[in-house]
């Protein structure tokens, strides 16, 4: 604990009678109201900070030295792109807060506070540390506490992953976000707001933040091209002004490469991919919080996933029943009926009872009932028996064995059903003279039907999965064997620095601190984590991990730090989330390579150009109408048809570099062919021959977008609707400007239909060279 008073609170009995309203003011001055403090932030800072950063540096460069030759149009264009990409980035920043505010909704809203003496309601945020609280049956824990009084059965299972309820008497402690399910107590506020367990797993939820392996693609592409183009750029400069051309020609020139070198609808491709998955994800009952969620989906090889809620039903059931001494299991389950309360809340007494039920096992009629006492640690109850009055008592095997005659059977078949991860019953019952074992009944809190065909089927994914849990060792264990995880468990609670899923199955026994070190530990050796759970002690790693998963009966504070909220029962929304990001994922590469090899092609065709004529072979106009569609073009790729990878995504930027410049280099010969034959075939003039190159870069465009949206030959499959009707509209404005004379002089019909046949040809070349490149760089 941090950030305790000086005195240490609780220490005595006087604390038991609260504090003075003087003394709760100077407290809360001192350690502030019981709640955790959202994140402040200025919008138009927030706003402003997306225009900072590779992509719009180079936009923002076009725009200017377009305003400074006074081409308003292009620069209105390429300026709306620039902001529409900043707002959406703005827009999904906002996720963090809303993690904030739902923990803060965890806190109680009111607390029986005991001020002056009496007993008085309060907001639960006017708490102090020192105060004295009521525990009663339904009520949350308004902050963290130790019993001074009373004791309660508390279910923590949201806050310390624990699947069985605990129970709590004097000098226990328990945490802010409990529910008290049986009892009442007094307790003393030991910590409030961010000083509480939950409000550190608050704080976590706002420092935490995993790598996004679609920023850093942005990044690295941006770079390359950066890097690549700017060197031609400063060599078609130097052969420029070496060959005397003009200041204003110069201009028009470096602003042409500009606009030929930046890629300025990948940041906006990369947002329409991954909504239109997200909207795919939807129809299968899972819903992205974050757009980019999407997109890491593809990349996740380690699933780190909570046990209680998520792999198992967090309800207790009797998963066995042992019978000792001539008693048969239905008598067992009748005795242990009859000591445990009828409609109560209590967890177990409510599964021994709904077992009893199920196994016709009618309750033995009780003459007297004692439920559950802490002090004790067993029920008790009192029935006619032969004529006797016999009584019954149900508790833990070590409380029973004590009271009662016992065998070594009974204690081996305890210790055996332990080991199994079940919480051990002990019924003992007889008349005082033969008080003995009759049976053992054993809880656990099954696995879910769906959780062992989801592991095997991310296995075939290859993506391992791993048990992360605040239960004991044996019970994670057992759950484990059960749902086919293997590996060693994790020596709680050390959780390395650095781990690999091949070192540990099962970490049993963390805390949500440890949760959020072992997702760091596995991202800091490389992997691409996924973390699913359903309580607020998983946020901080929900929120850390690249793709957050909470399953559809999380808490309010899982759902808003994860990435994916499956919205309906099961699992299988995560294998689903995995096919459909690695889809999108191939669609987003199909758009990365076509804009690559484009724009190492266009500008190496420009400094061809440069050489061949003397002169720029596209104007800025043209090139910016070429910006504009063959953009866009490229940009229906994202509804594209697509085969989800079966294996875990990774932008494998160098490779996917080298296979642009290799097919970029020969679409590069085929359009410096063309101009050639215009230039010195046909003795075209500078206008003329600059509408031959920008058709040129049109159709050529075409055979691009169809030989790399598919990874085996371009006619294995049906190209989408809408990358069809892109097409048609690309090359219905590139033959209507040529045609024209629009902008640029006009070229004969012929011609066009001529590059178009020449272009088709080509395509097949280029198809038969992409296979061999693309099975060389390891990109399938």
């Amino acid at each position: 604990m941090t950030n305790v008073p000086s005195k240490p609170i609780g220490s005595g009995a006087h604390d038991q009678a609260g504090l003075s309203s003087e003394a709760a003011r100077r407290l809360l001055a001192e350690y502030g109201f019981n709640e955790v403090a959202e994140a402040k932030r200025n919008a138009a800072a927030a706003l402003l900070s997306h225009f900072w950063a590779p992509v719009p540096w180079m936009l923002e460069a076009a725009v200017l030295l377009q305003v400074l030759i006074r081409e308003y149009l292009e620069a209105a264009v390429i300026g709306g792109l620039l902001a529409f990409n900043a707002l959406l980035s703005f827009l999904q920043g906002k996720r963090a807060e809303a993690a904030l505010a739902a923990l803060k909704s965890r806190l109680a809203l009111t607390a029986s506070v005991r001020r002056d003496g009496a007993w008085v309601m309060l907001p639960a945020r006017e708490i102090v540390p020192g105060d004295v609280v009521k525990l009663s049956l339904g009520a949350i824990v308004p902050a963290d506490v130790r019993l001074v009084s009373g004791s309660v059965l508390l279910d923590q299972s949201m806050i310390t992953g624990e699947s069985l309820p605990a129970e709590a008497g004097v000098n226990d402690a328990t945490y802010a976000g409990a529910m008290v399910r049986r009892g009442e107590a007094e307790a003393v506020v030991t910590a409030t707001g961010p000083r509480t367990y939950s409000g550190r797993a608050a704080e976590l939820v706002r420092i935490a933040h995993g790598p996004s392996a679609e920023q850093s693609a942005i990044l690295r592409v941006v770079r390359n091209l950066a890097m690549f183009n700017g060197l031609v750029l400063l060599l078609m400069a130097a052969y420029a002004r070496a060959h005397d051309m003009s200041g204003t020609h110069l201009i028009a020139l470096t602003l042409t490469v500009i606009l030929a070198s930046v890629p300025v609808a990948l940041p906006a491709t990369f947002t329409l991919a991954s909504a239109l998955g997200a909207q795919r994800l939807i129809r299968h009952g899972v819903l992205p919080t974050r757009l980019s969620a999407v997109h890491d989906a593809a990349a996740m090889d380690v699933l780190c996933s909570d046990k209680t809620g998520t792999l198992t039903q967090n309800t207790l059931k009797v998963a066995a029943v042992r019978a000792f001494s001539g008693f048969s299991e239905q008598e067992v389950l009748a005795l242990a009926a009859a000591a445990s309360s009828e409609g109560g809340k209590d967890p177990v007494d409510s599964a021994v009872r709904a077992a009893a039920e199920e196994r016709g096992a009618a309750p033995e009629q009780a003459l007297n009932f004692v439920p559950f006492d802490p002090a004790t640690k067993f029920s008790e109850a009192l029935i006619a028996r032969d004529g006797t009055t016999w009584r019954v008592v149900k508790g833990a095997f070590a409380t029973v064995a004590a009271l009662a005659a016992t065998s070594a059977e009974a204690t081996g078949s305890a210790n055996e059903l332990a080991t199994r991860g079940s919480r051990v019953l002990a019924i003992g019952c007889g008349p005082a003279q033969n008080f003995r074992v009759a049976g053992l009944i054993a809880l656990s809190d099954p696995p879910r039907a769906d959780a062992a065909p989801l592991i095997s089927e991310l296995a075939s994914l290859g993506v391992a999965t791993v048990m992360v849990t605040g239960d004991a060792a044996p019970t994670a264990g057992a759950v484990a064997r059960a749902i086919g995880l293997s590996g060693p468990i994790c020596p709680a609670p050390r959780i390395p620095d650095r781990v690999a899923p091949a070192d540990f199955g099962v970490f049993a026994g963390v805390f949500p601190e440890d949760k959020f070190r072992l997702v760091k530990a596995f991202q800091t050796s490389g992997h691409t984590v996924g973390m699913c759970g359903d309580g607020a002690n998983d946020a901080p790693a929900l929120r850390q991990a690249q793709i957050g998963i909470a399953v559809s009966t999380a808490t309010d504070v899982a759902k808003s730090a994860a990435g994916l909220v499956l919205t309906e029962p099961g699992l299988g929304g995560i294998v689903a989330a995995v096919k459909e990001g690695r889809a999108t994922f191939q669609r987003i590469l199909t758009y990365t390579i076509n804009a690559l090899l484009k724009k190492i092609e266009m500008v190496l065709f420009l400094g061809g150009g440069l050489v061949m004529t003397g002169d720029a072979v596209l104007t800025p106009i043209l090139m910016a109408l070429l910006l504009v569609t063959n953009d866009f073009l490229t940009m229906s790729l994202t509804t594209d048809r697509a085969r989800p990878s079966p294996r875990p995504e990774v932008w494998l930027i160098g490779p996917i570099t080298a296979v642009a410049v290799a097919l970029g280099l020969v679409k590069l010969a085929f359009s410096t062919a063309v101009l050639a034959v215009g230039r010195f075939g046909l003795g075209l003039s500078i206008g003329p021959l600059r509408t031959l190159a920008f058709f040129t870069m049109v159709v050529d465009a075409q055979a691009t977008v169809y030989v790399i949206r598919e990874r085996r030959r371009l006619w294995s499959s049906w190209p989408g609707a809408w990358v069809v009707l892109s097409s048609a509209v690309d090359l219905g404005i590139g033959s209507f400007v040529s045609l024209s004379g629009w902008l640029t002089p006009a070229l004969p019909v012929g011609a066009l239909i001529g590059l178009i046949a020449a272009a088709a040809a080509f395509a097949l070349l280029l198809d038969a060279v992409k296979a061999p490149v693309l099975r060389r760089l390891g990109i399938v």
